[in-house]
């Protein structure tokens, strides 16, 4: 449509019980940036991450939402080598699932210490 405007989807607010715990999983061991961290009160603390070549960030802090730590599953990053991003994981200390071959693209999952769920995918072409 030419009317519309673009709506680009680049914050996901990510529920966490330890910000500082979730913070050092998702930069230390998942890869991530830290591109925000900051604390505006006791009450509030925005923390914001972005996997590596996402135009996609997640959030995570206190006073940002009321989903329960460890409810959201589903988050899902595209990679090119699957293979290489579940190595990376597990050699950080991430309990990374092996690689699954499914039609629609080959898989690894894990969670962060909440247990909020990732999937990781690379995409396969038919052949």
């Amino acid at each position: 449509m030419a009317d519309q405007v673009a709506m680009k989807l680049e914050l996901v607010s990510v529920p966490v019980s330890d910000v500082d715990r979730a913070k050092a999983f998702y930069v230390g061991q998942a890869g991530f940036t830290a591109d925000h961290d900051h604390a505006v009160s006791d009450e509030l603390r925005f923390v914001q991450l972005t996997p590596p070549g996402s135009a996609c960030s997640i959030a995570i802090g206190t006073g940002l939402s009321q989903m329960a730590p460890g409810s959201i599953e589903g988050l899902q990053v595209v990679v090119g080598d699957v293979d290489q991003v579940r190595e990376g994981l597990a050699k950080r200390g991430v309990d990374v699932s092996e690689v699954s071959d499914l039609p629609w693209g080959r898989f690894v999952f894990f969670a962060d210490p909440d247990g909020n769920r990732w999937a990781v995918q690379q995409l396969v072409q038919p052949g």
